[in-house]
């Protein structure tokens, strides 16, 4: 099979998977290559519950012919979850060559696809993981990657602040810190992650929808989620037409939506506790727009994967309320991080940052 064709066929996978949102399942799109490399059929998992993308790339297929090749992103799976084994109508279907764009993380999964398509006689390739193709098979779910590796979802924190660092004026206002250029993209990110997470001082001030308000944008919105601590919440809050997700230190009122009490003390929840439960009720990518006091305690405790300041191009003369909450005693008290990208965006400054670990 010419090397070009399969590069082509798992580039159109990954864009397949990528208009889904399936989670808690993974992102997956399978092309299926006659000997000559023409396309005979494509598909993408769309929600759980559906048939797997090799499932529908086989039914769009039809008839196959001898020495096909399926191009897959993701490893198939051998196990019977709310769907059959995906293993099982690969072998059904004769296929004679599979190439995986990355084994699955996943301890129900990794390798024990690879092992039955291999023990049923298919020839199995897996690309090389530093490849850019390999990266791009990861990249092309990295909630659901990460999830799997650790137990919690991939949490992306934003923040907006004037290029002196203030995230609010003196009398708490903060709308809007940056142009309409930065906004657009926040909400991309917010289409990206399966929810949307702020703390109560934040829902009481700025009264948020934590929803993707973008032209066209007919698909998949992100839950709400609010970390209460022990706080009341605004009974005519916007959200609560949005089925949110509360996070508390004790019970109490909500006028709809589901309370989980994670534990903490006071107004402190329990984060890494509450996260574990985000992603066991299959939210596996959080984008976090809390305001000072949470995105300190998130720093601290480690639970930031990717962060992104937004400065916009205004000063605050150091009036207003600083970047985070805390005390920043000594240059060892400082937390380190890696700053991996900035760009200007509409006359903005957008700074991308990752732990330095």
């Amino acid at each position: 099979m010419n090397p070009l064709a399969i590069h082509q066929a798992m580039a159109k996978a990954i864009a397949l998977a990528a208009e889904e949102h399936p989670h808690p399942n993974p992102r997956v799109g399978a092309v299926l290559l006659a000997p000559d490399g023409s396309e005979l059929g494509a598909g993408a998992h769309v929600a759980p519950g559906t048939p797997h993308a090799e499932r529908i790339a086989l039914a769009n297929a039809g008839a196959l012919g001898d020495d096909v090749t399926l191009v897959v992103t993701l490893e198939p799976c051998d196990h019977t979850g709310r769907t059959p084994p995906c293993t099982d109508a690969i072998i059904e279907a004769g296929i004679a060559r599979v190439v995986i764009g990355a084994l699955d993380p996943d301890s129900k999964v990794s390798g024990a696809g690879v092992e039955r398509l291999r023990n049923a006689g298919i020839d199995v390739e897996v690309v090389d993981a530093e490849s850019a193709l390999g990266r791009a098979a990861v990249d092309l779910d990295p909630g659901y990657f990460h999830h799997r590796r650790t137990g919690r979802p991939q949490v992306v924190l934003k923040l907006a602040a004037t290029l002196d660092g203030q995230v609010a004026a003196a009398d708490g206002s903060s709308r809007w810190i940056t142009g309409p250029a930065i906004r657009h993209r926040v909400h991309e990110w917010r289409a990206r992650c399966d929810a949307v997470l702020v703390g109560a001082g934040t829902l009481i001030a700025d009264d948020p929808r934590l929803d993707v308000r973008l032209d066209g944008h007919t698909g998949h919105q992100p839950r709400p989620i609010v970390v209460a601590g022990a706080r009341e919440l605004p009974d005519d809050a916007a959200i609560w037409e949005r089925n949110p997700l509360v996070l508390a230190t004790r019970s109490i009122e909500i006028p709809t939506g589901d309370l989980e009490v994670v534990g903490g003390t006071g107004q402190q929840v329990d984060l890494a506790s509450g996260f574990r439960r985000i992603g066991e009720l299959g939210m596996l990518r959080v984008f976090v727009e809390g305001g000072a006091t949470l995105a300190a305690s998130l720093v601290s405790q480690g639970l930031v994967d990717i962060g992104f300041v937004h400065f916009g191009a205004k000063f605050g003369l150091g009036v207003g309320r600083s970047m985070f909450d805390g005390i920043f005693a000594t240059m060892e008290s400082a937390h380190d991080i890696r700053v991996v990208g900035a760009e200007l965006v509409g006359g903005d400054l957008e700074i991308r940052w990752e732990p330095a670990r």
